[in-house]
């Protein structure tokens, strides 16, 4: 009984460390610092009024989210902190330097800053 039971908590912790193994690196390959234009998701690179940083903000204020052009890539920004919301906002049709855990083509940002 006592090997046994050794042998299954041995299992156990065997198990659970391989998981941490392989779950540890996913889950810091999923956080980035990416630097690009603020815009918004609706439009992408092309804007349809105005100045990039007047459609974005317009965008915006019609439930689109803020998005980062990079390249040719374009990622959506999720978040629902002030601070990051109010420095997306400033930066809008400029660039901008976001922190956070990306998922595909979307990044749940946990700082921005106007890029230098």
């Amino acid at each position: 009984m006592k090997g046994g039971r050794q042998r299954l908590i041995l299992t156990a912790v065997l198990g659970i460390a391989v998981n941490l193994f392989v779950a540890s690196p996913a889950a810091a390959a999923g956080k980035q610092t990416l630097t690009g234009e603020v815009g918004d998701a609706m439009c992408g690179k092309k804007h349809m009024e105005g100045t990039a940083a007047d459609c974005t903000r317009t965008c915006v204020s019609h439930g689109s989210k803020y998005a980062l052009v990079v390249g040719d890539k374009i990622y959506t920004l999720e978040s629902s902190d002030k601070a990051v919301l109010s420095v997306l906002d400033q930066q809008a049709g400029k660039n901008a330097t976001v922190t956070g855990t990306v998922n595909g083509a979307s990044v749940e940002v946990s700082s921005a800053v106007a890029a230098k």
